[in-house]
């Protein structure tokens, strides 16, 4: 049999899949040979970038990946770890491997275009043909769009809005002309080159039995906590929940804003966003973003709320961010980019960038975020605000890429376009940024644009048990309770929980002059 490997990259499902709907009907070959590589290094070890919810999420979608492609066409995903390069030769050299295609899709970071050119260099010497799929992560042709004689990066949902209008994105009735694809119908693999691929020896230092990923994946969640697993990988959970928190909740999508959503979750559930949740089935490629923008289009009504508060809104919002990760030098520097002010921050401080990833500043709320990431690898965009902002241009006066790291390493829906875009844009250096001095108060009150839950500070008392008989009244600043108040709360400050770490007005106040100096410079 002629066979085609199929690289799964950033395209975990079989629904919406062009290199599955390509492998049905081509007629160059009769197999498929479905792989992943991973990134990691396959170790027990904790020296990976990422850290264990995120991998958990990976391993998570990877085992539902395999478990669709063998119920749906009797074939399993085929594993590996290392260079992509050398894992894909290996299975070229398998005997009788009679590989002529090699399908994979586009990903936008420089280091899988990297790979990517590398791996087309290699088999083009073998006459082995290889398709990279556009389109598949994003709505739009990211590669097509920037070449075009006519682009200007863009700086706001208007902006996107003509790009999508300049090409013709967008159906009359507000669907994508170019819809999501159904699901492949039939599909054949070669069993016998599966099994001969898993038998040769030097394909042994890459391959990973679908046994280990399981085991690796239980061990995470019994060192994370089964309890903080909320967000659990795959295709199948991915369209659970756009069933659940779309589909079947037409005023919730028509009627949707997004800066006006609840940041302490909902609140009979301290773990339940107040909005979609489906992020990290969308960054992991779980879920089709195609799809998810026609469910929201077919059940829009006349009276439906737009970009960029709406859900339209934030997926155009995602792909501005792409747009410009490709098309502005440095993009994840802050030096030698043109969408970033050069601003001298502080000096890498370790005390205080580790209280902040801990959630031990003595700022409850932004504590509890920085808890809920640690725990859960989620966090509300409001909450991703108020921490992005505290660390840099609020409070702490540190350089946005130490954040940028940490959650580029914990959040489950980490997505390197989509981070560094939200980074510039919250450390106030982007064109598209906020102005400077609008920060963030780290004590929000009940009228904070942070929209906080303060009545009975239920996600507060969640995440930092040491407040939990704290009154509402001062749990968002404790360390203003009057001493009586703290011991009959359990809880004194500066031994039960942190002093805060800076004084947040003086430390304002010095960081808007800063910041306005560094711009007249």
């Amino acid at each position: 049999m002629k066979n085609a490997i199929v690289w799964f990259r950033k395209t975990l499902r079989i629904h919406d899949n062009p290199m599955l709907i390509w492998a049905e009907s081509s007629q160059d070959f009769d197999s498929i040979i479905p792989i992943y590589i991973l990134e990691e290094n396959w170790s027990h070890e904790k020296t990976g970038k990422l850290g264990n919810n995120r991998l958990s999420f990976l391993f998570d979608s990877l085992l539902d990946l395999d478990n669709n492609l063998k119920n749906n066409f009797d074939t399993r995903l085929q594993i590996f770890s290392g260079d992509p390069c050398e894992v894909i030769e290996s299975i070229l050299n398998t005997k009788d491997s009679k590989v002529k295609s090699l399908l994979t899709d586009y990903c936008s970071e420089p280091g899988s275009i990297n790979d990517i050119f590398q791996v087309t260099e290699n088999l083009e010497k073998n006459d082995i043909n290889v398709k990279v799929f556009p389109a598949v992560n994003t709505i739009l042709d990211i590669e097509k769009i920037i070449k075009n004689k006519n682009f200007k990066l863009p700086k706001s949902t208007n902006d996107m809005e003509k790009i999508f209008n300049d090409n013709h994105i967008i159906g009359p009735y507000g669907n994508l002309i170019d819809g999501d694809l159904p699901t492949p119908k039939k599909i054949c693999s070669d069993s016998l080159f599966v099994k001969s691929i898993k038998k040769q020896k030097h394909i042994s230092n890459f391959y990973i039995p679908i046994e280990e990923i399981r085991e690796r994946n239980y061990q995470l969640k019994l060192e994370v906590g089964f309890e903080n697993s909320y967000f659990l990988g795959g295709e199948t959970e991915a369209l659970k929940r756009l069933e659940k928190k779309i589909s079947e909740r037409p005023d919730f999508v028509n009627s949707f804003r997004k800066p006006k959503t609840y940041s302490t979750n909902e609140d009979n559930n301290p773990m339940e966003p107040t909005t979609t949740g489906l992020s990290p089935y969308i960054s992991n490629g779980c879920l089709s973003v195609r799809l998810v923008w026609n469910e929201c289009a077919s059940i829009q009504n006349s009276g439906h709320t737009k970009p960029p508060e709406s859900l339209h809104g934030q997926l155009m919002f995602r792909e501005m961010f792409y747009l410009l990760s490709r098309s502005v030098e440095n993009w994840d520097s802050d030096i030698g980019n043109i969408n970033c002010k050069p601003v001298k921050w502080g000096d890498y401080d370790e005390e205080k960038i580790r209280a902040w990833e801990l959630g031990k500043t003595g700022f409850p709320y932004i504590d509890a975020m920085m808890r809920q990431l640690e725990a859960t690898g989620w966090m509300h965009h409001l909450g991703r605000h108020a921490v992005s902002c505290f660390l840099t241009r609020g409070q702490l006066w540190q350089n946005w890429k130490y954040g940028r790291d940490i959650f580029e390493r914990k959040l489950i829906d980490s997505d390197w376009a989509v981070n560094n875009g939200n980074w510039l844009w919250l450390a106030g250096v982007a064109p598209f940024s906020m102005p400077y001095y609008r920060v963030y108060n780290p004590c929000p009150d009940k009228k904070s644009s942070l929209n906080v839950e303060t009545e009975k500070a239920t996600f507060i008392r969640y995440w930092i048990p040491e407040l939990s008989l704290f009154p509402s009244k001062y749990i968002f600043e404790p360390n203003l309770a009057p001493l009586e108040i703290q011991k009959s709360s359990n809880c004194i400050i500066g031994e039960d929980y942190p002093f805060p770490i800076v004084d947040r007005k003086n430390t304002r106040k010095e960081n808007l002059i800063k910041f306005k100096s560094n711009i007249k410079q």
